[in-house]
């Protein structure tokens, strides 16, 4: 079994034999079927980045951007996990919404640029409006699954010693759901990123995408790698602070086998003479309620 520093080393080779073979091409402008004699060198790349980092403009937009992705994914999230777990919970809510939903459901939010100018005063609002809805959806289907998986059995037991709809909504329901709930979400933040970076090249002022636009229009083709470069970067920040979130809020499930670190359970002892055990279950439930 490899460990975590023979991972982290496999992981730093690839990384770097990518990085290498994109210097190679480049430099020596092979043109083959692919053609790289346009292509940036990795050290031109990095030039750049370092000077756009000691640059206002370059921060400006890193903030745009993040500032529009945290108020959609934020929106998306809250909204999605109300309307998911309505659509599974009352049959109401379902014939009311679940068409609604199945309708609007495969239109990219990116083809929603027409409609976030023609109903949105400013374009920023627009921005926010399609990073919402393309993160809406993922987090509302997987809600929707996620509680309609949740076993019954629980739910009617917490019935059965007296707890209320509300009281099963809270304690069974939506932990039961949670871990379909994160996926969902992790799944969101990445559509995030596509929609925002795509809506901010076509209606936006300030943001990461307009800038990487920007400077392809003025073939600046360093400058364009710089900006993928960025948008990968805060990509992976913060589809990384949704997963560390997303393990905090589930620390009490067990570890998989493939987890940095997994739970060490202590070997199976017999109860002490006179000790009645644990009470799981319903019993256990009932001491909660």
């Amino acid at each position: 079994m490899s460990g975590p520093w023979t991972r982290r080393a496999r992981r730093a080779a690839a990384v770097l034999a990518a990085l290498a073979g994109w210097q190679l091409l480049a430099q020596y402008r092979v043109h083959l079927w692919l053609r790289f004699g346009q292509f940036p060198t990795v050290t031109e790349t990095a030039g750049e980045f370092v000077r756009r980092l000691g640059t206002a403009a370059y921060w400006q937009d890193v903030t745009e951007s993040l500032t529009r992705i945290v108020s959609g994914f934020a929106l998306a999230a809250v909204l999605g996990v109300a309307v998911g777990t309505a659509v599974a919970r009352s049959p109401l809510a379902a014939d009311l919404l679940g068409p609604l939903l199945e309708v609007l459901r495969p239109i990219p939010a990116i083809a929603l640029v027409p409609v976030a100018i023609l109903l949105f005063p400013s374009n920023e609002q627009g921005i926010v409006f399609i990073t919402f809805a393309a993160a809406f959806f993922p987090v509302t289907v997987s809600t929707r699954h996620a509680v309609r998986a949740v076993t019954p059995v629980w739910e009617e037991a917490v019935l059965t010693m007296g707890g209320g709809r509300w009281r099963v909504l809270r304690s069974v329901v939506l932990p039961g759901a949670l871990p379909g709930i994160l996926g969902g979400l992790s799944v969101g933040i990445g559509v995030s990123w596509i929609c925002v970076i795509s809506a901010e090249m076509i209606s936006g002022e300030y943001g990461v995408g307009y800038r990487t636009w920007q400077d392809y229009t003025i073939v600046d083709y360093p400058g364009v790698f710089v900006g993928m470069a960025t948008i990968g970067l805060l990509g992976r920040l913060t589809a990384k602070a949704v997963e560390l979130t997303g393990r905090r809020l589930v620390r009490w499930l067990p570890r998989t086998e493939g987890s940095q670190a997994p739970v060490r359970r202590p070997p199976a002892e017999a109860p002490p003479v006179g000790r009645v055990p644990a009470q799981t279950g319903p019993a256990r439930i009932r001491e909660q309620v």
